[in-house]
C-alpha cells in the first residue's frame, strides 16, 4: 500500500571512482535505480528522482525528476532539492547505488517518525544519512548549512530533533550485513555480481 510519504533517489554524484552512471549498471541483469523503484513503487504515492543528467531518466514518467536547487553542494545540496520539490510532509531518501534496499525496514523507520524531523540509522561505521527520513521541516535548517558551506549530512541531527535507529533495531532487517550497501567502485560491483546478491 502506497503512503503518504515522498520516496527521493540522489542520483547527481559524479561518479569518479565507477567511471560510468552508477544508476544504470546492472546486477543479475537489473539496474540499479530499477531495483531501486521497485522498492519505492510499493511504499511512496509520490517519487523524485535529483539528477543532473535529467535526460537520462525521461523513460521513469511515473516519477518527478529535478535537478539541484544549489549546484555542486553534494548529497546535502540533493537532499535540499528534493525535500523542496516534495508534496509530503515527509521522504525517505537514498541513494541511486543501493542495491540492497529493504522494504520491511522502509516501512519500520516510518513508523518511528513520531515528533521526530530525521529518522536515521546509525550503524558502527556511522550514520546512514542516505538511507534516512527526513522532514520537509528541516529545510530552513539545511539552506542555512549549504549557504555556509557547512556539508556534512552528519551536521544536521544536531539542528534538528533526530531519532538515531541504533544496530539492535537495524540487526533482524540486515541478517548477511548488506542492508546499506552501495556501489562505488568496480571492485565492489565484482562483488556484488559474485552471487552476493539476490536475484
Amino acid at each position: 500500500m502506497q503512503q503518504n510519504m515522498t520516496g527521493i533517489i540522489l542520483s547527481g554524484g559524479k561518479n569518479s571512482r565507477m567511471g560510468v552512471n552508477k544508476a544504470f549498471i546492472e546486477i543479475n541483469g537489473v539496474r540499479l535505480i530499477d531495483r531501486i523503484l521497485s522498492v519505492y513503487r510499493k511504499i511512496f504515492s509520490e517519487i523524485i528522482i535529483v539528477t543532473n543528467e535529467p535526460l537520462a531518466y525521461d523513460e521513469f514518467s511515473d516519477t518527478t525528476i529535478v535537478t539541484d536547487i544549489f549546484k555542486g553542494k553534494g548529497s546535502l545540496g540533493g537532499i535540499y532539492t528534493g525535500l523542496f520539490y516534495a508534496r509530503h510532509d515527509y521522504a525517505f531518501v537514498a541513494a541511486c547505488d543501493m542495491p540492497s534496499l529493504n522494504q520491511a525496514f522502509i516501512l519500520f523507520m516510518m513508523e518511528q517518525i513520531d515528533r521526530y524531523e530525521i529518522v536515521v540509522p546509525e550503524v558502527p561505521e556511522g550514520f546512514q544519512a542516505l538511507h534516512a527520513i527526513y522532514s520537509r521541516r528541516c529545510l530552513p535548517a539545511i539552506k542555512k548549512m549549504i549557504l555556509a558551506d557547512r556539508l556534512k549530512i552528519a551536521g544536521l541531527f544536531k539542528e534538528v530533533r533526530s531519532l538515531k535507529l541504533t544496530s539492535d533495531k537495524i540487526k533482524p532487517f540486515n541478517p548477511d550485513g548488506r542492508l546499506f550497501l552501495n556501489i562505488n567502485t568496480p571492485e565492489e560491483l565484482r562483488a556484488s555480481t559474485n552471487g552476493l546478491l539476490p536475484e
